[in-house]
């Protein structure tokens, strides 16, 4: 954690000296994942390039007005529709609420291969938080994240040069789960009287969290970009 503070950009100058960490604590937290065989049906559109000679008024170097031509490029569109499968395996979701998804999202990947049978000796030692989203709560989440990949095979699907998608209807079948534990530090530093939370992937040791801001640093920065690109352009005048 000391090392992720040292390296955040434009945090106070004053923040790995000051910082007072809390006690880390090893949780077991829950998440599902789940497995399953979608089959999409789609209607949407083609579409398909082809090019227009137009005609546009123009000054040549004399300033005397001219007319010249220019290939524009058009789009023609045919309707289109089929249907499209996908297996998607071990989609995971996080079952707490006590932790933003987001914090939890950017501590993946998880080396879900090296998942191990749950045994009671595994957590002496460490806390361990129950499921508070629901297993049909959790897919239906899964769902929201299997969409843009039943689309990206839709467009597939329907080629051409361009593509619109206007209606999908997914249905899902062989679906399996897993309750998971998987474990996380959570810990907490203090820095000029607020607390900032800090999570950390126990498995690969990335680490995210809440940080400050520096407004000087930022200003400063900002100023630095400004006068680079004074001296730029003074530069390319001379």
């Amino acid at each position: 954690i000391k090392a992720w503070l040292s390296s955040r950009w434009f945090a106070p100058s004053a923040l790995v000296q000051l910082a007072r960490q809390e006690l880390a604590s090893s949780v077991y937290l829950p998440f599902w994942t789940y497995d399953a065989y979608s089959t999409s049906h789609y209607n949407g559109e083609r579409g398909e390039y082809y090019w227009e000679t137009e005609s546009y008024m123009d000054t040549d170097s004399q300033g005397r007005t001219v007319t010249r031509t220019r290939q524009v490029r058009r789009t023609r569109w045919y309707p289109a529709s089929g249907t499209v499968a996908r297996w998607f395996d071990d989609i995971l979701i996080a079952a707490t609420k006590s932790v933003s998804p987001e914090r939890l999202a950017s501590l993946e990947p998880w080396d879900v291969a090296e998942l191990k049978p749950y045994q009671p000796a595994y957590l002496v030692g460490h806390k361990a938080q129950r499921y508070q989203v629901e297993l049909g709560d959790g897919f239906e989440q899964a769902k929201t994240i299997m969409a843009p990949a039943i689309e990206s095979d839709a467009r597939q699907d329907i080629g051409g040069d361009e593509q619109r998608v206007h209606q999908v209807a997914t249905s899902y079948s062989a679906i399996t789960f897993k309750h998971l534990l998987l474990p996380v530090w959570i810990s907490a530093y203090r820095f000029q009287a607020k607390v900032y939370q800090v999570l950390v992937n126990a498995r690969t040791g990335e680490v995210q969290g809440e940080r400050p801001y520096s407004p000087l640093k930022i200003v400063g920065f900002v100023l630095l970009l400004i006068l680079a690109g004074l001296v730029l352009i003074y530069l390319s005048k001379q």
